[in-house]
């Protein structure tokens, strides 16, 4: 186990804010994290950390930090596989497609870490963690004892879960098992991937594609469009795709048709509800490449808020999420939401 007090985060989350923790704690096994837990010496609350690429911190942490340092890949059988939380997300993936397992590929290159997969339910490119999960191996903080949940009772939805709301701060994920597929099913038809799939490689004929392939295509989508954490801080995508009705969806079309906006793009969810990119909303309210103090919409893509200067505060962050907020419900009449969580 590792331990250090007064600790800098400024390099354990992704949007580089300057902050730090009371204490931090890199555990190595679960009788360690078991510890940790019912020590009273440690000072609460509590929080898990993976790759620190899905949040803001606003200020300093009074408590404790947790972070998986268990990083094992097991493949059970029958496409199975089982992950320790602080497995890196794109390593996973590399690793199933590395065995011709079908699923992660078009989640490849996501940053984090397993354990947070099952949290929030990463998706991207018509595919969502949720649907891959079979199963999540926690410690429970009350009691410290060690739980098995089935993806079913998780509540896994449109990037969210029962762990970010209702289990908030009372389970600790420790691993997950992955129920992944050996023949092939490539999901295409999402964006631009059949298309790039087919630029690429001359077929879209499941039969000749790995998941290497498809991993491939979706990594040089997602660089070629997103900026390198390691270069420029960002939390990756801030705002979450808005569902719409129909009525609202007609108001947005005729607002675009008002302003010459172009066709606005949107995905049928089912019945009476729509799916909106955030990306295109934002855009059209002029916010791409802007900058407030130290944060920015990053120029390729405004779903991304950045730390430009490097320097950015999180309160600078705050405001420009408000204000890209505010200026989205003056024109189209819709309530963004942030998929970044505030710590």
């Amino acid at each position: 186990m590792k331990m250090d007090w007064n600790k800098d985060l400024s390099g354990m989350n992704t949007f580089r804010m300057r902050v730090s923790c009371r204490c931090f704690v890199e555990y190595g096994s679960v009788e360690e994290l078991k510890a940790v837990l019912a020590d009273r010496s440690f000072p609460r609350p509590f929080f898990p950390l993976g790759g620190g690429s899905n949040l803001l911190f606003t200020k300093d942490y009074p408590g404790t930090i947790l972070h998986c340092g268990m990083e094992s890949i097991d493949y059970l059988g029958s496409g199975r596989v089982y992950a320790d939380a602080g497995v890196v997300w794109d390593d996973f993936c590399a690793w199933c497609a590395s065995k011709g397992l079908w699923g992660p590929e078009n989640l490849s290159y996501i940053p984090g870490e397993v354990g947070a997969s099952a949290v929030q339910n990463i998706g991207a490119y018509g595919r969502e963690a949720g649907e891959l999960i079979e199963s999540v191996a926690c410690v429970e903080a009350g009691t410290s004892n060690v739980v098995v949940i089935p993806a079913g009772e998780c509540g896994y939805a449109y990037r969210d879960s029962r762990f970010k709301h209702y289990w908030k701060g009372r389970y600790f994920v420790t691993g997950v098992t992955f129920r992944l597929s050996e023949v092939p099913k490539p999901e295409l038809d999402y964006g631009h991937v059949r298309e790039a799939v087919k630029e690429k490689y001359g077929t879209d004929d499941p039969d000749l594609l790995t998941p290497a392939m498809i991993r491939g295509v979706v990594t040089d989508i997602r660089k070629g469009k997103l900026p390198e954490v390691s270069e420029l801080g960002s939390a990756g995508s801030f705002f979450r795709n808005p569902y719409v009705d129909v009525k609202t969806l007609e108001a947005i079309r005729n607002k675009a048709q008002e302003e010459g906006l172009g066709i606005v793009p949107s995905f049928t969810i089912g019945g009476d509800c729509f799916k909106v990119p955030a990306a295109w909303l934002i855009d059209k309210c002029g916010w791409k490449g802007k900058e407030l103090g130290g944060a920015a919409v990053f120029e390729k893509q405004p779903l991304v808020l950045v730390n430009k200067s490097g320097g950015a505060s999180p309160d600078e962050v705050i405001a420009l999420e408000e204000e890209i907020r505010a200026s989205v419900k003056a024109k189209f009449g819709v309530a963004l939401e942030k998929e970044v969580e505030y710590v």
